[in-house]
């Protein structure tokens, strides 16, 4: 393979990620963990799953970064999960010290690669990343719009019975309780939902989105979501490998978009071969606005406590 992808962290997304990175058969992929023998396992595992999916991308783990070197993208998702009845902002400063070790090593062997930050709580680690690493705002961003508009996508095909690839959502903001799902901009087949559904239902609709993942972990009891989460940010990796310039709803750096200074907030961007290619401004309603802003203001206080 010509392109290869790096990802930081072999539990439950990390790998996950590894498996649909080499069944797209997008790139060749290193593994990372600190765990001996957990991404050697996993890399193994994969490669003896690759002739019956038939692919020939390579995986390879280790413990730690010089097989990294020359990574066209890193994902990283190292850090540790979210359990029942803690916040993402619980995770804060834990996952902040992950990160900064992480994003060294990372930009020390790959300083042309393109971050992809999965590990919450995320806006803030965005920041943590783009910080540490040194790297330009276009080659650093976070996953997060385009998981939590994939649920809200697949709560609208749920609840009208139709496909979920007729459906589009766009969710912007911090991951988390303030994010802001639009659903003036989300349709099916192009049509509105405000035209399929009532305001009562879109409501139920967004307020799930908003607690989606809290949804899953109450369900799952002992970890968090991965299988979305992972397909999301290989959505992104590969839209970058193939200069897709797909347009999605990531988290990024606003330097005066949106009105909005130095904070990573999730927004429509064209990811292409350059990472983050153009950020692109929607025009909001008053309401809409001011929930964007509510939702900074919420990422602004975890990054204060970082800073």
């Amino acid at each position: 393979m010509d392109k290869k992808v790096t990802v930081i962290g072999a539990g439950n997304v990390g790998a996950t990620a590894a498996q649909r990175l080499c069944e797209k058969e997008l790139c060749d992929v290193v593994l990372v963990d600190i765990v001996d023998g957990v991404p050697q396992g996993k890399a193994l595992d994969l490669m003896e799953a690759a002739p019956i999916e038939k692919h020939d991308s390579a995986v390879t783990g280790a413990n730690s970064y010089e097989l990294t070197a020359d990574s066209d993208v890193v994902i990283i998702t190292a850090g540790i999960p979210r359990k029942p009845g803690m916040s993402r902002d619980d995770l804060l400063k834990t996952n902040a010290g992950i990160m900064r070790d992480v994003t060294r090593n990372v930009a020390k062997y790959s300083p042309n690669a393109k971050l992809i930050i999965v590990s919450n709580p995320l806006d803030a680690m965005c920041h943590v990343a783009y910080k540490e690493s040194g790297f330009p705002r276009n080659r650093v961003m976070g996953m997060a719009g385009v998981l939590d508009s994939a649920r809200f996508r697949a709560f609208i095909a749920m609840e009208l019975n139709v496909s979920v690839e007729n459906t589009h959502a766009f969710v912007l903001g911090g991951h988390g309780d303030t994010m802001v799902p639009l659903p003036r901009y989300s349709s099916v087949a192009g049509i509105p939902i405000t035209e399929l559904m009532s305001q009562e239902r879109i409501e139920a609709l967004v307020e799930r989105t908003r607690t989606g993942g809290a949804e899953i972990v109450s369900l799952l009891k002992t970890g968090s979501a991965y299988y979305a989460p992972a397909s999301a940010a290989v959505e992104m990796a590969e839209s970058i490998l193939k200069d897709k310039k797909k347009v999605l709803p990531c988290a990024v750096l606003l330097e005066g978009e949106y009105g909005i200074n130095n904070l990573f907030i999730g927004v429509p961007v064209k990811l292409g071969a350059n990472g983050i290619e153009q950020i692109i401004e929607i025009r909001l309603s008053p309401e809409e606005d001011a929930a964007l802003k509510k939702s900074a203001a919420a990422v602004q206080s975890l990054v204060d406590i970082l800073e």
